[in-house]
């Protein structure tokens, strides 16, 4: 990379008539850590909040940015076969459809930013504080999740376009994938925190020092099993993290018309509560580890909202401009993107160079064009494989009164 960031330096003083004599700058000469001053937490029955001085070496930042633009090419090529009819039914894009202004089959130069979402911030925040040993379920807008709990792109995009080498199988589609110790993906409004309690209370019962990070929209905090959930897992005292995204926006109406009170952090009222900023994946990943280090010691659980933004609609169907402006839309972009915001530290503070980053971005959009290629190439599954996989290793099996074999035997 260091030669060819010295030809590209070279040629530019050349064209510029210039006769001198170029360095490479070397990886010895960026910074290899750095510290941050966050926003403070808001936090509710606890005598202290998560440090507001952190720090991020270079590593880390380097695999933040990469795995967060990974994130937002990949929701955006979904968006682009979404368009294109190859991704069919329920589509909810954790980082955002494409803007109105941007042709789905425009190609961005390494040096342009297009700006689709802005929940990346939350997902690789919390991946960075927990282990992958540790156990994450979320509701429908799952694919951010499913590649950092270890699910590849090219899985992920099969499952949406529904074929054979999809993370399940090409069964699943957009709301429902899973990997080891990611429990989805589920379509069912709120319905995944229950099933969050059960984790950890497993974990509890197994005395394995894990924890559950279970997720839940701010659309979803309304929903009466939720307040049932946090009233065991507070007497049981669960090892288990609720977490709110609030984006600001249920399905087509804000949260103050939906809600009578907006302090979701609060509304365990008996479980220790926090607010963060959930555009900026410092503040996500030092609440995060706050909070999993009193699971960690018995003091769970623990109630976090991540104040994020939606730039798009609720899902492929919402344009999501009928109950909104775009100068809101348009605000929240210029000023509180987290890539920009990552990106923008790291190289004030000598952290990478712009090539560097460039060459990041040229990566991921190769790596996100081969999944692609994939998902529209690989095979749609068998019919005779309608009743595998329904159980680990299990061969098919009769679901319903149905044997496939049976009805295919029938059809012959």
């Amino acid at each position: 990379m260091l030669s060819v960031l010295s030809n590209v330096l070279r040629a530019c003083a050349q064209k510029n008539g210039a006769a001198v004599v170029m360095s490479a700058r070397t990886y010895a000469d960026f910074t290899t850590q750095a510290t941050f001053e966050i926003k403070k937490c808001d936090i509710h029955k606890l005598d202290e909040a998560p440090a507001t001085q952190v720090v991020m070496t270079r590593d880390e930042g380097l695999q933040y940015y990469r795995t967060m633009q990974t994130i937002r090419r990949m929701e955006l090529k979904a968006d682009q076969l979404y368009k294109q009819k190859i991704i069919r039914g329920f589509c909810h894009l954790y980082d955002g459809q494409v803007d109105i202004f941007f042709s789905a089959h425009m190609e961005l130069s390494a040096s342009q930013t297009l700006f689709t979402s802005s929940q990346e911030a939350c997902a690789v925040g919390i991946e960075a504080a927990i282990n992958l040993s540790d156990h994450l379920i979320t509701a429908y807008r799952a694919h951010g999740y499913t590649y950092t709990r270890g699910g590849t792109v090219k899985e992920i995009m099969a499952e949406l376009t529904g074929r054979r080498g999809g993370i399940a199988k090409g069964k699943g589609g957009s709301m429902h994938m899973y990997c080891k110790h990611f429990y989805g993906g589920n379509g069912i409004v709120g319905a995944q925190v229950p099933l969050g309690a059960g984790i950890a209370l497993a974990c509890n019962y197994m005395g394995n020092n894990e924890l559950c990070v279970c997720l839940y929209g701010d659309g979803a905090a309304n929903q009466g099993q939720i307040f049932e959930t946090y009233n065991m897992a507070a007497l049981w005292k669960l090892p288990l993290i609720f977490i709110c995204e609030n984006n600001r926006y249920g399905m087509g109406t804000s949260v103050e018309r939906a809600a009578a009170s907006t302090d979701y952090f609060k509304r365990g009222e008996f479980i220790s509560g926090l607010r963060v900023d959930g555009m900026d994946i410092l503040c996500v990943r030092e609440a995060t580890r706050f909070a999993a280090d009193l699971c960690r010691a018995g003091k769970g659980p623990v109630l976090m909202e991540l104040q994020t933004y939606r730039y798009h609609g609720h899902s492929m169907s919402d344009p999501g401009v009928s109950y909104r402006t775009r100068e809101e839309i348009q605000e929240v972009r210029s000023k509180s993107d987290p890539i920009s915001l990552l990106k923008d530290r790291m190289l004030s503070n000598h952290m990478a160079s712009v090539e560097e980053l460039k060459e990041i971005d040229v990566e991921v959009r190769k790596e996100i064009e081969e999944a692609a290629l994939f998902a529209t190439t690989d095979p749609e599954p068998p019919l005779e494989e309608l009743c595998n996989h329904i159980f680990h290793n299990n061969p098919p099996l009769e679901v319903r009164g149905t044997n496939p074999w049976t009805k295919l035997k029938s059809l012959n």
